[in-house]
């Protein structure tokens, strides 16, 4: 299978984000034997929030992710937390990168950043990844996704050294007010309709019956390296959003992605959805949910809350990248089109908050 594409610096020239003198001598230091001979790095494309990136180092290639370059939301791009989870993870039936160093001091590129193992593996993300492969092979990846998911649901976080890692009582209701802050601090545009949508999940929080397990917090296809021949994935990616709390709050966001903008107008030709959901042919979400209940000891029920609190979050999160964007602080491609889709989720999010 294919690697996920990677944006190619001009030659000589590092991406921006990474300081590879300065990282090259941290590395000396930290993990020498990740500093022999000459240091390279290139983006991993595909990102919309952290920076990923692939480095040729010592004879061998490790992944770095850092936080975006600006207007970086409060908790919202930790690296400590990240590496900290995939580091537990390690010894269960999750699949996880290899966590290879953490740093924490921002002088070094920048910002705080970690390297992890380079997983072989493809991305599925864009109609062009998902549109050659064989029906066969869509409900596979969709089953493997949902059974990757049970899997670290059923993870006893004390089992594995996160029993501190979040405060799982009132997480729903916490979850509605941490998104209202992070709007606050991307409002750059009227955005009708959002408002109603904060407030209404505000006023209708469940208490939440499954509270306490570990919540990957942005779980969607394209955030897992998988292969297809043989069907299986190889590693869960992209933890910044990870805690403890609800696991009924991974599966309304997985449904944002698959049956909000993966099989509705929203999904045409956008940088989120495009290669995902029903509309390129793979299985429902109420397929999907049932997977997942057979394979789980999780309790579920009416989804429709959930989904709301996905559609406010996924729009926060577009908005926030919005916001960068306009302001030059992102990197790779997609990104003047997410903007886009902050509306079609509102208008999605006011109408499932009032399912019952």
């Amino acid at each position: 299978m294919t690697e996920p594409a990677v944006d190619a610096p001009a030659p000589h020239a590092p991406p921006r984000g990474v300081d590879l003198d300065r990282l090259s001598a941290y590395l000396a230091t930290h993990r020498p034997e990740l500093a022999g001979g000459d240091l390279s790095a290139r983006l991993i494309a595909g990102g919309k929030s952290n920076l990923t990136y692939l480095l040729r180092a010592g004879g061998r290639e490790v992944v770095l992710r850092r936080p975006p370059l600006g207007h970086v939301l409060a908790t919202a791009h930790d690296m400590t937390r990240e590496f900290r989870v995939i580091s537990a993870l390690a010894p269960t039936d999750v699949p996880v990168p290899a966590a290879l160093l953490l740093c924490e001091d921002p002088d070094v590129i920048g910002a705080p950043f970690y390297l992890m193992e380079r997983v072989h593996g493809e991305v599925f993300r864009t109609r062009a990844q998902t549109d050659p492969l064989t029906a066969d092979q869509r409900r596979g990846l969709a089953m493997a996704m949902m059974d990757t998911l049970a899997a670290l649901h059923t993870v006893d976080p004390a089992a594995v050294g996160l029993a501190d890692f979040g405060r799982p009582e009132g997480y729903l209701a916490r979850q509605v007010r941490r998104w209202s802050g992070q709007l606050d601090r991307s409002r750059s545009r009227p955005l009708p309709g959002i408002d109603e949508l904060r407030d209404r999940l505000a006023a209708t929080a469940p208490e939440g019956a499954n509270t306490g397990r570990i919540v990957h917090g942005d779980y969607r296809l394209d955030n897992l390296l998988a292969t297809v021949d043989p069907v299986a994935v190889r590693a869960v990616l992209d933890w910044e959003m990870a805690t403890l709390g609800d696991p009924l709050a991974d599966l309304g966001l997985l449904l944002t992605y698959w049956d909000v903008l993966g099989d509705s107008d929203a999904a045409e030709s956008n940088p989120v959805a495009d290669g995902l959901g029903p509309r390129a042919g793979f299985p429902t979400g109420t397929e999907l949910i049932d997977r997942y209940a057979g394979r789980s000891d999780v309790d579920v029920g009416p989804l429709h809350w959930h989904v709301a609190l996905g559609c406010f979050k996924l729009a926060v999160i577009c908005e926030g990248i919005h916001y960068r964007h306009t302001r030059g602080q992102t990197l790779g491609e997609g990104f003047d089109r997410i903007g886009d889709l902050v509306a079609p989720l509102v208008a999605h999010g006011l109408t499932a908050v009032e399912k019952k």
